[in-house]
Parts: C-alpha cells; sequence; structure tokens
C-alpha cells in the first residue's frame, strides 16, 4: 500500500478553535495538537479542579488548556455543560466578545462509557441509562451547533468536525454493542452528512471523524497498561496490538483544520488511518494504524492478531 510521505506540521497560528468535551480522550488530544500547530483554542467540559462530573475522575479542563499552551497554542478552559442550552450560549457570547469567530468546532462530547451495556437488547438494557447516553451523545451536539455555528459561518472556510465510533461504511454493517450505542454513534454520522449541506452555501466544511481502537485514560486502566507500557497487555488482548494513541486522531483534526482544499471531504465519514495515508501524518511510534480495515480483514474473519501491513 503506496503512502504519502509526511508533509509539513500544519500551520494554525491565528486560527480559533473550540473543542467541546475536551477532558481526556480524544478531545483532550485534538485540542493539544491544534495547539501544537499553533491555534487558540477554547477547551470545554464539565469536570474542572473545583468540581467533577459525573466521571468522578481526576482529568480536568484546566490541565487540558495548560497542554494547548505548553504544546504552543493559547488554551482556554471554559467549565460548560453542552447538555444546558444557557451554558452554550453563554460560551458562544464569550467567544464571539473575544474572538469575533469561529474557525473551528470539533463536537466531541459523549459521556457514555458507563451507561452502555455490550449486547444487551433494548429491553434488557437500563432503560434511564440508555436515555441518558441517547441525550449525552446526541443533544449536545446539537445545541452546541445551534450555538456555535452562527459564528462560524460568518467567513468562509470554516471547518466543523463530528466526532463518533465507526465509520459510515463500517457502521452500516455492523451492529453496535447495543441499542443505544448503536443509535448514539450513528445519528452523530448523519449529523455531520447534514451538517454539510447546511454549511456549503456559506462555504464551510462538516466532516465526521472515528479514531481506531484508541488508548484513552479509562481503556488503559481497564486493561491494567499504560500509554508506556500498552503492549503488556497484548498477552490478554492480541487484537489491542492495531490500537492507537489519542494524539493520532488529534493529529488528524489538525490536518484537516490546516488544509486548504478541505472542502474536498465535506460531508464524508473518515478515520483517523485513513487521513493518515492521505496527510502522512504519524501516530506518536512513527506508525499509521489503520484500525477499521484491520477489524474487517484480520480481526472478524478470526485470524491471528498480526498488524503487518496495517501500522
Amino acid at each position: 500500500m503506496s503512502v504519502k510521505p509526511v508533509t509539513p506540521a500544519p500551520d494554525l497560528s491565528g486560527k480559533i478553535a473550540l473543542v467541546a468535551g475536551a477532558t481526556r480522550g480524544a478531545g483532550r488530544a485534538i485540542a493539544v495538537e491544534l495547539g501544537a500547530a499553533g491555534a487558540t483554542v477554547y477547551v470545554t467540559g464539565r469536570t474542572t479542579r473545583a468540581q467533577r462530573s459525573e466521571y468522578n475522575r481526576s482529568e480536568t479542563i484546566e490541565e487540558t488548556a495548560e497542554l494547548v499552551t505548553a504544546a504552543g497554542g493559547t488554551g482556554i478552559a471554559v467549565p460548560t455543560d453542552h447538555l444546558v442550552p444557557e451554558q452554550v450560549e453563554a460560551l458562544a457570547t464569550r467567544v464571539d466578545a473575544e474572538q469575533g469567530r469561529l474557525d473551528v468546532l470539533v463536537n466531541d462530547v459523549w459521556g457514555g462509557e458507563k451507561l452502555f451495556e455490550f449486547d444487551k437488547k433494548v429491553w434488557e438494557h437500563d432503560l434511564d441509562n440508555g436515555l441518558r447516553l441517547m441525550r449525552l451523545g446526541m443533544d449536545t451536539h446539537a445545541i452546541s451547533s445551534h450555538f456555535l455555528l452562527p459564528l462560524l459561518v460568518r467567513e468562509p472556510g470554516g471547518l466543523v468536525i463530528e466526532m463518533t465510533d465507526g465509520t459510515a461504511a463500517y457502521n452500516g454493517s455492523h451492529y453496535r454493542n447495543s441499542y443505544f450505542y448503536d443509535l448514539v454513534k450513528n445519528s452523530v454520522l448523519r449529523m455531520g452528512f447534514v451538517l454539510a449541506h447546511e454549511l456549503k452555501q456559506y462555504g464551510g466544511t462538516a466532516v465526521t471523524l472515528t479514531p481506531g481502537w484508541m488508548r484513552s485514560e479509562m481503556m488503559l486502566e481497564t486493561l491494567g497498561v499504560t500509554e508506556e507500557t500498552w503492549r503488556d497487555a497484548l498477552a490478554e488482548v492480541p487484537h489491542f496490538a492495531i490500537s492507537e494513541s489519542p494524539s493520532y486522531v488529534g493529529r488528524a483534526v489538525a490536518a484537516l483544520a490546516g488544509d486548504a482544499e478541505v472542502a474536498r471531504w465535506n460531508g464524508q465519514s473518515v478515520s483517523s488511518g485513513q487521513l493518515a495515508q492521505e496527510y502522512g501524518f504519524t501516530d506518536l511510534d512513527g506508525s499509521r494504524p489503520d484500525c477499521w480495515r484491520y477489524l474487517v480483514e484480520v480481526e472478524e474473519p478470526g485470524k491471528p492478531a498480526d498488524t503487518a501491513g496495517y501500522r
């Protein structure tokens, strides 16, 4: 498989970005990679140094903002519950007052790891958790777009990235974990498609993006490893060999944001691995994992774990 050579790092100096749901995981890494390219990045979430969300985890949006600044950008933490319209409206008002525009919006709010139940039928799944999952994974994106997109369409070239799990091609032929999970992740795919139509007349672009098997903080803890020792988990979970760091999808977002011809992706569903082939960026270890192709061609047929040709 031919691969484009590594391209120069994108220059996002002067760009204004907002990552909704940047406390941890993909959102944090996306914010940091945008900062590394020189952007000013507003980072939002519910967990601050003063209070925690229902996740009850230690990561905070203030830490994310500091990482953005340390990477070379300007990080601005704004505590926001994206299920509360008044808070998102206040966020939009602040960005407008301070910047007058928004160039990149990343809708990454999720919050559902503790709510969905693998392989539970809709009548078996806890209903309150399922409905909460749908609100966190869908309503938050809609509310954010409603209030923030008026800033983005003021000038041509705006970019919206809807973060989900799975490409349209993969999800279109696969059952995704449970009724509620499947609905949420596929709804976000449709959001990106719809926004592409609504933004096009303003010179804007909407893309739906998925990481592969991502080594988030929670995933690493579940497997009892760290980012430095993640390969120790392969004895128990061999196919984890195709996993990728959150920085990989962060670099995918930065590449899109720095592409003067990003409109060619309008309305498309893409993955971190696919964009790595296009733009030439790599994961932290210098590899280019292509998780979704691996899942279909290696794991699903029951072949032994072997990432040769896939990273």
